[in-house]
């Protein structure tokens, strides 16, 4: 194996820190996506909804206090707004926005932390066939140099290399993209099963402030 790295040539070098990363970042994001696919939010949300309709906001506030995860996060910060204002006998229009906009404002930071890092595979991705591209040219050139001198001792050797260079930086390229595009492409679907989870999360919260008050 580290003989054929090294016959892919200078490329090889920023190749292998790619694939660094990819493998990097993907572990990060698997473990953080499969830490959060643990928690079952339909039973949280069944317990938070409960709850409210049993005018015990206190129990939904430490359901979300005892989970963990993106979706556990925006209820709590909701509940909390939701019971200052009950405190502050605010009418039930206010309390829909003020919960709404909250909530809102807490799922766009959800999602920014269940996507962190996620930019790095889509650069990873990108980047690596342009390396292994690069390599290509640069063992082509070898390769017409080695024609060159395809009279002289060592000229076919020259062939020989470059064109090694050429076909091992280019498969090098596209196997680490493809180890940061699938994973990611997979990541992006989770992402967007919380974030519609978070929706309807809100939409129960707000939904229940119009019809209880």
């Amino acid at each position: 194996m580290l003989e054929q790295i090294l016959k892919g040539g200078s490329m090889m070098y920023p190749l292998m820190a790619l694939s660094l990363v990819g493998v990097a970042v993907v572990f990060d994001r698997w473990v953080a996506f499969a830490a959060n696919r643990k928690v079952d939010t339909k039973a949280l949300r069944a317990k938070v909804q409960a709850a409210l309709r049993a005018q015990n906001p206190a129990a939904a506030i430490a359901a979300c206090e005892g989970s963990s995860g993106p979706i556990a996060s925006v209820l709590l910060a909701g509940l909390r707004t939701y019971m200052q204002l009950c405190d502050k006998n605010e009418n039930p229009e206010t309390m829909r926005l003020v919960v709404g906009q909250v909530m809102e404002d807490y799922s766009a930071q959800a999602i920014s932390i269940v996507n962190k890092r996620m930019d790095v595979l889509t650069t990873v991705g990108t980047a690596a066939p342009l390396f292994g591209m690069t390599g290509t040219v640069t063992g082509m050139i070898t390769s017409f140099k080695g024609l060159a001198s395809a009279g002289s001792m060592g000229g076919g050797g020259m062939v020989a290399n470059g064109i090694a260079e050429a076909l091992i930086t280019t498969a090098a390229g596209l196997i680490i993209a493809l180890n940061a595009v699938i994973p990611q492409s997979l990541f992006n679907r989770w992402s967007d099963e919380i974030e519609l989870q978070i929706e309807e999360a809100t939409a129960e919260m707000v939904e229940f402030i119009l019809t209880h008050h």
